[in-house]
């Protein structure tokens, strides 16, 4: 009844397909699996490639958590207004403290932000509806205060860590402050001092 090339080709396209996601059922379809480059700043897995866009995280109850250094000597903090900064000028600044720091042995950079946000764009001149725009890239939400860069591992002259950051923070599309050890905790545009008690005097100095 069928000739045998025919009969062949009908009874694979009826033989269901053996290839299965390791990521789940939900992305079983090769078409649905995100994968990102060894060189990107992004997410290994994500559940949904499109999200809301959101806004501007305020630290409305008064938190200063993120805002001075933990790993580092040195680091720079926003100090203008908040932004949504891309994987690929976090990726600039980054290059351009390790090209800067290449010469000194154990100098180490630390990202204390990370892009997992995808953000989508739809083209211009183009009618409401039909669903939300394709991925485009990957940015992370920053707040006034938020440290972005350290610089640490080995002791580095402030000379030299000013430079470094300097060349950072022309990568970044706000404006940045630079901040050491004893630089205190940011609350939006106002820092927050330790207060003293009554009967120490402003002046003096107090050494440990």
């Amino acid at each position: 009844m069928f000739s045998l090339p025919f009969a062949r080709s009908l009874l694979a396209a009826c033989r269901p397909s053996t290839w299965s996601s390791p990521l789940g059922p939900a992305l079983s379809s090769p078409s649905l699996v995100f994968a990102r480059g060894r060189h990107q700043l992004a997410p290994r897995s994500v559940k949904f490639i499109k999200r809301h866009k959101g806004v501007l995280p305020v630290p409305t109850g008064g938190s200063t958590k993120g805002t001075t250094l933990a790993f580092g000597d040195w680091g720079i903090r926003v100090k203008g207004n908040g932004m949504r900064i891309t994987a690929k000028q976090l990726k600039s600044a980054d290059e351009a403290l390790k090209r800067k720091l290449k010469s000194i042995k154990g100098a180490k950079v630390y990202m204390r932000v990370f892009p997992d946000i995808p953000v989508c764009i739809k083209g211009n001149e183009t009618r409401m509806g039909k669903g939300k725009g394709s991925f485009e890239y990957w940015a992370t939400r920053v707040a006034p205060g938020r440290v972005i860069f350290e610089l640490g591992g080995v002791p580095i002259r402030e000379e030299l860590a000013r430079e470094a950051l300097r060349l950072a923070c022309d990568k970044l599309p706000t404006i940045m402050e630079f901040i050491d050890r004893k630089a205190p905790p940011r609350l939006g545009n106002m820092l927050i001092t330790p207060e003293l008690p009554a009967d120490v005097n402003p002046q003096q100095t107090i050494s440990p």
